[in-house]
């Protein structure tokens, strides 16, 4: 027994990676999960790896950057299936190159894609999360919210501050006995790379080798990490970053070079 049988989760970015490794691990762990995220034929795969471990799937399908869906989204979820105990914000954009090279239109989509709409789906989740006997809520960050990494000036930026709202929202909002945890994964291999990378192995090469532990990650490392968080037997923590990212926040290793 895991504690959070019957129990549901919001998992945004569900479709791919991180997101679709939490689903299918808080699945396997008895919780209904609402999978929310741009592509619907994704999600449903998603969806289809959530029921087979016997549990319900509901597939929301709205683009985070419209200030008008995390309301719909926790609104949904609640009318569909009852209850919500645990908010997953994972989703995310990310677009790679020097500062002073964004245009207002990416700054803009990374603000409100990374930064905002998990500042709206926590408001929104906070009535529900409240009445759960274990309310909590797991943002996703990254490494470059806690290091500077050339190219990464804008997507770092909106994770500094995932990490802020994660410290502010659990001091808050502690009283209503709601957890509010971060992870802050170093390179993983996930589809969201392919939007920088023109070649994709050796991208993953070059990150690597920068990495102490000497490789990147998968996704399920990343999962047990938001299970480990939202699991019961951890109730008595709050506020935290934690990150996983192979010893990337230490420093290069020592043969890495420049």
């Amino acid at each position: 027994m895991s504690g959070r049988e019957g129990h549901v989760a919001l998992v945004t970015g569900a479709g791919t990676g991180i997101g679709a490794a939490t689903a299918r691990l808080l699945a396997e762990r008895g919780m209904h999960v609402a999978l929310a995220g741009r592509r619907r034929e994704l999600l449903d795969e998603t969806a289809r790896a959530v029921e087979a471990a016997g549990t319900r799937a509901l597939v929301l399908a709205g683009d985070l950057g419209d200030s008008a869906v995390p309301k719909r989204l926790v609104e949904e979820t609640v009318q569909a299936l009852g209850r919500l105990d645990v908010l997953v914000n994972n989703a995310a954009t990310i677009a790679v190159g020097p500062l002073d090279a964004f245009t207002l239109e990416q700054i803009d989509r990374h603000l409100a894609v990374n930064t905002r709409a998990p500042l709206l789906l926590t408001q929104e989740a906070v009535p529900p999360l409240a009445a759960s006997p274990d309310g909590a809520i797991v943002n996703v960050s990254s490494s470059v919210g806690s290091i500077v990494k050339p190219g990464n000036g804008l997507y770092g930026m909106t994770k500094a501050a995932v990490e802020y709202l994660t410290r502010a929202s659990a001091y808050e909002l502690a009283d209503r006995r709601i957890r509010v945890n971060a992870i802050a994964p170093g390179p993983v291999e996930t589809p969201i790379h392919e939007v920088w990378a023109d070649d994709l192995a050796a991208a993953y090469a070059d990150l690597s080798r920068r990495i102490p532990l000497g490789r990147m990650a998968v996704s399920e490392e990343i999962a047990v990490w938001v299970w480990t968080l939202v699991d019961p037997d951890t109730a008595w923590t709050t506020g935290n970053v934690i990150h996983v990212d192979g010893g990337q926040v230490l420093g290069l290793p020592p043969d890495a070079g420049g």
